[in-house]
């Protein structure tokens, strides 16, 4: 897996003094302040940064709004940060995202959640002391962001882009976009260690359905959320042609967009 994108325990554990090593867990604050967090991380609570009243597609809660997320957290530009939660990494995953969108060159996954990194290293219930910058999220332009809008979407399924839906078995059959795969996020972690599968192990599983490397690939779910964790496992396995489509489901059926029933013919 790639570094740059996910990072092991025991890879942040080493890092744990670097000044410039920023741990943002993005549990509830009764979790962050009862239950314990990793040392030195600051808590910015999923709620925090979704937004649906904001101008920004789907749930992003707008630059100017996570720029202040941000500068309350203390965290500068140059800073690597690196998110956790406790529910296998959807919701940090989301906060992985988000950041990169908004322009942070250097963001990355906790393998595992706060579980897991509880099982073999130090945790600690101490508020750290945070210091306030003037962060301005400056976001990626259309060519470089992964996010792509509905007419993207359109002209990928007739370019026979493999779409990719990570919802639940029963959300599928209900509906979802014409010729689109469901693979379930969850299937890339392991249930026992909480973290990720070996990565060989997660390329078959999903050669099985059909997204390989070498094609384009669009994800899509509900609101965005359980796209952030496939969408962060791919770029980690070096997949390049992945485009996240923000508005997702919810917006596709808003604007009456075609729409096919029944399971998935891979499952």
């Amino acid at each position: 897996m790639d570094e740059s994108v996910v990072v092991a325990p025991d890879w942040l554990a080493d890092r744990l003094d670097d000044p410039q090593v920023r741990v943002v867990d993005v549990r509830d604050a009764w979790e962050f302040d009862g239950i314990g967090h990793v040392p030195g991380a600051v808590n910015v609570p999923f709620d925090s940064y979704r937004d649906e009243t904001s101008d920004d597609p789907g749930t992003l809660p707008g630059a100017d709004a996570f720029g202040d997320l941000l500068s309350e957290a203390g965290i500068e530009p140059a800073d690597t940060i690196v998110a956790y939660d406790d529910t296998h990494g959807v919701f940090a995953a989301r906060f992985v995202v988000t950041a990169q969108v908004y322009g942070h060159d250097d963001v990355r996954l906790l393998d595992g959640d706060f579980s897991a990194w509880n099982r073999e290293h130090e945790t600690t219930s101490e508020t750290p002391t945070i210091e306030s910058t003037d962060y301005r999220a400056e976001p990626l332009d259309f060519a470089e962001s992964p996010l792509v809008d509905r007419e993207a979407v359109e002209a990928a399924i007739d370019r026979d882009a493999v779409l990719v839906d990570t919802r639940e078995r029963d959300e599928f059959a209900e509906a979802h976009l014409p010729g689109a795969v469901r693979f379930d996020w969850r299937e890339v972690v392991d249930d026992d260690t909480r973290g990720l599968k070996p990565g060989s192990e997660l390329e078959t599983l999903l050669a099985d359905h059909g997204i390989t490397p070498d094609r384009e690939v669009v994800l899509y779910c509900n609101t965005a959320r359980r796209i952030s964790h496939t969408y962060v496992v791919l770029r980690a396995l070096g997949y390049e042609d992945v485009a996240f489509y923000e508005g997702s489901l919810t917006e596709w059926l808003a604007g009456d967009g075609a729409i096919e029933t029944g399971p998935a013919s891979v499952d």
